[in-house]
């Protein structure tokens, strides 16, 4: 396939994918030299407005219809390493900006009550991680998305040890770190080893350039090294089962915008998408087993653990890591079918889940806890947060009229073509989401209230009630009419789908 690269200015005149990158970390500097809190936190949101105007820019001139990289920017940076700056979007990544701006700017307004303390650090540390984000997003070289990939362990370090609403907040963000850094270790291998396979020849330079790369096939004989080195990175930060154990402390110890983050950004899953799926097609069509597997493994598991979890924030990190399993079944599918499901399924949980992560803090803060157990006829109090709740909830299963269902039903689909115990187990999943779902909605909204802290709780302010509303319009207008979304991802789907079949002999 042929991929025609368009420059900044043959399409807007001005880099704006690098303006996304560095105008937040600017910004977050200015936040810093700003000595009054209130006028701190207007200047932060200022520019995390600015940048979602951006994203929705980028978004609206955005060719549809076409595999092709757009807005794309390439500078020297490195060039005796082979690296270089270089930036751009296609159908699989151009989706994500606007969703990391917004998210973004959601969770400022959530927290503007919320966060009395350092005020002015944590909407610069927001900013630099969103600045980030948008760099793992648009990053079309191996070295420049490594740097970005490690960079983000920094702001979220400082947010989750400084503003995380749990006692064991810094043990949470030094093991989050830590087990990264791990993971690091081998993803930085296999970029390294793509990178010597890269070459044609021994006089050839080395590049680390993901067009060029994409052109030239790895060898069959280092091609699975690869593959597993650099899906350890990714399995790891998805996460993937079993290599998740970081999350659920992470997730119970955060503040409520890095979990909102975590659960809405799945970088992992894209890492595998951007750089397994284009760069490693034979590796990935021989191992599809292998991602189907722990993709199901994910859907059960996090299902099955999410049914028992006496805390809400607990049920809902192992109700992501089902979510992540279908994504990973997607990919495994090499459909495109399948490929454009995973696509909107991180989408989806950039909607529902992050919504879903929202009402819990506000739940948290109302009661002092997020036990299950210290909750209970919520939606006598708290009307509108009950059906927040449920809305959202019900787009995390994937029910029709939802952001969930476009791509879960792709995703199932592309499973019913290319095996169907994986669909067997992965509709499995999808009914113990429902119970889970029913289960938890029943103890912690509908019954008597007994606790007084809920008999006292109010529901929804203001500013609370357009963050959730804003998710939940959204849910309902990708549920409803998803063809735009379809129109940008399927043409980057189709060109990356297998045209040899995703099931290998002896595993189905």
């Amino acid at each position: 396939m042929q991929i025609r690269e368009f420059f900044a200015a043959d399409q807007v005149g001005f880099p704006v994918l690098s303006t996304l990158i560095f105008l937040p970390l600017a910004w977050a500097i200015l936040v810093l030299a700003i000595g009054d809190e209130k006028r701190a936190r207007w200047t932060a949101l200022t520019g995390a407005l600015i940048e979602l105007f951006l994203s929705l820019f980028v978004l609206a001139r955005f060719t549809p219809g076409t595999p092709d990289v757009q807005f794309a920017e390439r500078r020297a940076w490195m060039p005796t390493l082979g690296a270089s700056y270089h930036v751009g979007v296609d159908g699989m990544s151009v989706l994500f900006l606007p969703v990391a701006s917004m998210l973004t700017v959601l969770v400022l307004v959530a927290s503007w009550h919320d966060v009395k303390t350092r005020a002015r650090g944590f909407c610069a540390s927001l900013l630099a991680l969103s600045a980030i984000v948008v760099g793992i997003y648009s990053s079309l070289d191996l070295v420049l998305f490594f740097v970005f990939w490690e960079a983000s362990l920094v702001p979220i370090y400082f947010l989750v040890s400084l503003w995380g609403v749990g006692p064991e907040r810094r043990y949470a963000a030094t093991k989050f770190v830590l087990t990264m850094l791990a993971a690091s270790g081998p993803l930085l291998l296999g970029i390294v080893l793509l990178a010597v396979a890269g070459r044609q020849s021994p006089a050839d330079p080395y590049t680390f350039d993901w067009l060029v790369l994409r052109a030239r096939p790895v060898p069959a004989a280092i091609g699975p090294i690869v593959f597993f080195t650099m899906l350890t990175g990714f399995a790891v930060k998805g996460p993937f089962v079993p290599l998740h154990t970081w999350m659920p402390t992470m997730l119970r110890e955060c503040p409520v915008g890095i979990g909102v983050l975590l659960t809405g950004l799945k970088l992992g899953s894209y890492g595998v998408l951007r750089f397994l799926v284009p760069l490693l097609p034979e590796a990935t069509a021989h191992y599809a087993w292998l991602l189907g597997a722990v993709g199901v493994t994910g859907i059960v598991y996090g299902a099955l653990v999410a049914l028992v979890q006496p805390n809400l924030r607990r049920m809902l990190s192992f109700a992501c890591l089902s979510h992540v399993g279908i994504v990973l079944l997607g990919i495994s599918s090499g459909k495109a079918e399948g490929l454009t499901g995973a696509v909107l399924a991180m989408l989806n949980l950039g909607l529902s889940a992050t919504g879903l992560f929202f009402l819990t803090g506000f739940l948290q803060s109302r009661v002092g806890s997020s036990e299950v157990s210290a909750l209970g006829g919520v939606a006598q109090k708290a009307p509108r947060a009950a059906v927040m709740f449920l809305l959202l909830s019900l787009a995390g299963i994937g029910v029709p009229g939802t952001s969930g269902f476009p791509g879960e039903h792709l995703v199932l689909l592309s499973a019913y073509e290319t095996s169907l115990p994986r669909l067997g187990l992965a509709l499995l999943g999808t009914i113990l989401g429902a119970a889970y779902v029913l289960r938890v909605f029943e103890q912690v909204f509908l019954g008597p209230v007994t606790r007084p802290r809920v008999a006292a709780m109010k529901d929804l302010r203001p500013l609370e009630w357009g963050v959730v509303g804003c998710l939940a319009i959204l849910v309902l207008v990708v549920g409803l009419y998803p063809r735009p979304l379809l129109a940008v991802v399927g043409p980057s789907a189709e060109a990356l789908a297998r045209p040899v079949p995703s099931v290998v002999a002896g595993h189905p």
